[in-house]
């Protein structure tokens, strides 16, 4: 089987030992950079065990032919766009569990017509920290507001709609909300 631990690795900036301690349970460096050469074979196991530790799907560990990789041809920096130092490929976007999806009929602030923002579900214990990011709030009577989350005094939620001039909303003892995490967008 071939693989693409070693793109995926280093697409996450990780380093061999950064991979083996996220594995559950841990290994060794060695044994990870094992499996990447192909010199230890990678078990249906282990591809779940890095997969989980990469945070990606197992199937975005392997060649499959019928699935072309999209590889990363330069590096936008402020120095300008140089080539990459090594050849890499670009890791596609995908959910995991707790994830919703707005997506944006028409532009407003700044996201624009055709966009996705993906959002990750949170419960009252996490608000605090989502203080200063766009989140999506659940109402009565299948309704939502979607703004920035500007304060919060106790259950009492202070949102900013994007909207130019809108006026501030609050809203009490929501049950769940969801803070946006992604921002899938076509040229």
């Amino acid at each position: 089987m071939i693989t693409r631990i070693r793109e995926v690795r280093r697409a996450r900036k990780l380093t061999l030992q950064d991979v083996a301690a996220r594995c559950a349970p841990p290994t060794t460096p060695q044994t990870i950079g094992r499996l990447e050469t192909g010199t230890r074979t990678v078990s249906v196991g282990w591809l779940n065990r890095i997969a989980a530790a990469l945070d990606v799907a197992a199937a975005d560990l392997v060649r499959l032919p019928d699935r072309e990789d999209v590889p990363v041809a330069a590096l936008l920096g402020h120095d300008g766009v140089l080539a990459p130092p090594r050849a890499s490929v670009a890791i596609p976007p995908r959910p995991e569990p707790g994830i919703v999806a707005v997506a944006v009929a028409s532009s407003v602030g700044d996201y624009r017509s055709g966009d996705e923002i993906w959002l990750r579900r949170i419960g009252p214990a996490e608000y605090a920290g989502a203080l200063n990011r766009d989140v999506l709030v659940p109402r009565p009577g299948d309704r939502f507001l979607f703004g920035r989350l500007i304060g919060r005094e106790g259950e009492r939620l202070h949102l900013l709609p994007l909207g130019t001039g809108q006026r501030q909303t609050v809203v009490t003892a929501p049950l769940w909300l969801a803070v946006a995490t992604r921002l899938i967008r076509s040229l």
